[in-house]
């Protein structure tokens, strides 16, 4: 890859807003920015910006306490709106496929054609050149496109790329780890409101799949189960003290919610693994790598490798970064590299990246 200059990765999620600034060295790379910038609860509901004035101020907050100066952004986007399909195609070149894939894709998008998007890319390719190829296909509704290009616009900066988280969290994973090749391994995303499920057999997608389920149903059922506030909730989701009236709160009841929530979220995920298990041709997983903010939740961790019998790992994607320990504390950037995935991801791209 030619060293240039990296996109401001800027990963607008349904809980914060997450900023990450790399600088490509002859040792790979280092950490120039990152922060977050919490945005208050339902300012994004089901990925559509209900309240885009407090998303723009946190984009701006960030930017003015981490004095960048640099402007052009690659963010991620995911839910109902962005649909990943594989899909098999006869064998043609890259720009015939540019060519041919608004026609072939409307039969696989459940979206008017006009109202989306639509990028693909070659998987594989039959060796000698006949039969089918292995084509990955990806359409996003222009509104979601255009919501968050505008409020990365209005806060004064420039969107150049736009990626779906899944692969954002990939291409940290593969910063991270390098590519899994001869194996299985699943990346799982969890968020605060979507969990992206993205398996690659051998370094490419096989499967992806967006579940409506996150970090806020813990919160949820805690504040419901337990009548706290929100913010107390939150707390306490985390294994910290809720303070106020909260702290009255028995620590057994906290982790008896915690666990009946992991495992309705473990259970929509082993579907999932299930299920390409059932249709793959070598269904078996290796390894599962966890990362969002809800990762951080120690029993969601436990259940799915419970549920899913394979070992399960929280992906830091920092680990082959360099990082300036006089300018970040160590043990904040460990606590948060979680959360930090999709961020990365969209940090790793070039401004000019198609």
């Amino acid at each position: 890859m030619a060293k240039g200059k990296l996109a401001l990765g800027l990963d607008i999620g349904s809980s914060s807003v997450k900023m990450v600034l790399l600088k490509e060295s002859k040792r790979g790379y280092e950490l120039q920015h990152f922060g977050i910038a919490p945005i208050p609860p339902e300012a994004i509901v089901d990925g559509a910006l209900m309240n885009s004035t407090a998303i723009v101020q946190a984009i701006q907050e960030l930017v003015a306490a981490q004095k960048i100066k640099h402007k052009e952004v690659a963010l991620g986007v995911a839910g109902h709106s962005v649909i990943i399909k594989k899909i098999q195609l006869p064998v043609m070149t890259q720009d015939e496929l540019d060519e041919a894939i608004q026609w072939e894709a409307e039969q696989y998008i459940p979206f008017d054609i006009n109202d989306v998007n639509v990028d693909c890319q070659i998987l594989s390719q039959p060796a000698d050149g006949n039969g089918t190829m292995d084509v990955l296909l990806v359409a996003v509704k222009k509104d979601m496109i255009n919501d968050y290009t505008s409020v990365v616009a209005e806060a004064g900066l420039v969107p150049t790329v736009v990626d779906v988280d899944a692969f954002a969290v990939q291409n940290a994973y593969e910063a991270a780890y390098g590519i899994p090749l001869d194996e299985t391994v699943v990346l799982i995303n969890c968020g605060a409101a979507v969990v992206n499920i993205n398996i690659l057999a051998n370094g490419i997608t096989s499967f992806t799949r967006d579940i409506t389920l996150g970090g806020n149903l813990f919160t949820e059922e805690i504040q419901k189960q337990l009548g706290v506030s929100h913010d107390e909730a939150e707390a306490l989701k985390v294994g910290g003290s809720a303070g106020g009236d909260a702290d009255a709160v028995v620590p057994q009841e906290v982790e008896r919610v915690i666990h009946a929530v992991a495992e309705q979220m473990a259970g929509e995920i082993q579907r999932s693994l299930d299920f390409y298990a059932a249709t793959a041709a070598d269904g078996r997983i290796s390894r599962v790598y966890l990362s969002g903010g809800t990762a951080r939740i120690p029993a969601l961790q436990r259940t799915i490798a419970q549920r899913c019998g394979v070992p399960v790992e929280i992906l830091n994607p920092f680990r082959n970064i360099e990082i300036d320990h006089r300018r970040f504390d160590p043990g904040y950037i460990l606590d948060v590299a979680p959360m930090a995935a999709v961020a990365v991801g969209l940090g790793l791209r070039k401004p000019d990246d198609k």
